[in-house]
């Protein structure tokens, strides 16, 4: 009686100096990830502490795709642990999952043999985004939210008026969002834009000098993360 048998797929052969040069490769990359995220990155979040993560995820991405690749049965483990793993970490900002994304990328290529493509996409695509944010530097429009609060002497007439004189010679574009004036006092907030190359102190000087005692903020929201 014949015996029947599946002749299932041999994974590729484990070599540990081919894991030990991905691994080292891999570390080298994510130093440079790491760099760039702090020195290009604009997120509110500490990036100092987020980057530290990247070496850590490309090596552990480069081991994972290595051991699982030399065995079939290892592959379809992988499937069903990943399957019940849940990741509780929030990532708000979407510059944070691009990076994270990177990192498992530059993994993935490592592990899969494919150094050379690795190393060359890995740099070209961070010196890709270095030269966008180099081009855009200096062009970025200034948006901020500039909040006021005056108590008026008593007989001054018309302030908001003043203040709305004030504001436009100083902006590009003044956009009153909030008005509160009760009991002679005055609240403000417009969203200004300062792109037309204003400055933030001459605007300052000449509220305090139209207003005396005058109580100004500026809240730059370019960058605030959305919810």
């Amino acid at each position: 009686m014949e015996q029947f048998s599946l002749n299932l797929p041999a994974g590729a052969p484990l070599s540990l100096v081919a894991l030990l040069i991905h691994l080292s490769v891999g570390l080298v990359l994510a130093l440079i990830l790491r760099w760039h995220f702090q020195r290009f990155g604009s997120t509110l979040s500490n990036r100092d502490e987020f980057a530290q993560v990247f070496p850590f995820i490309v090596m552990t991405t480069v081991l994972i795709i290595t051991v699982v690749k030399s065995s079939l049965a290892l592959s379809l483990g992988l499937v069903g642990a990943l399957s019940i793993v849940r990741f509780r970490t929030p990532i708000k900002e979407p510059e944070e999952l691009a990076y994270l994304f990177m990192a498992i990328a530059i993994g993935l290529g490592l592990g899969a043999d494919q150094m050379y493509a690795t190393v060359m996409a890995g740099l070209v695509i961070m010196g890709a985004v270095a030269l966008l944010r180099w081009a855009r530097t200096g062009r970025e429009s200034r948006n901020l939210y500039l909040s006021v609060d005056w108590s008026g002497q008593e007989g001054s007439e018309q302030p908001l008026e003043a203040l709305n004189d004030v504001i436009v010679r100083h902006v590009a574009t003044g956009d009153l969002r909030r008005v509160d004036a009760r009991d002679g006092t005055l609240e403000a907030t417009y969203y200004i834009d300062m792109s037309r190359g204003g400055s933030i102190s001459a605007l300052l000087d000449d509220l305090h000098r139209t207003f005396p005692g005058i109580g100004v903020a500026f809240i730059d929201q370019s960058q605030m993360p959305s919810v």
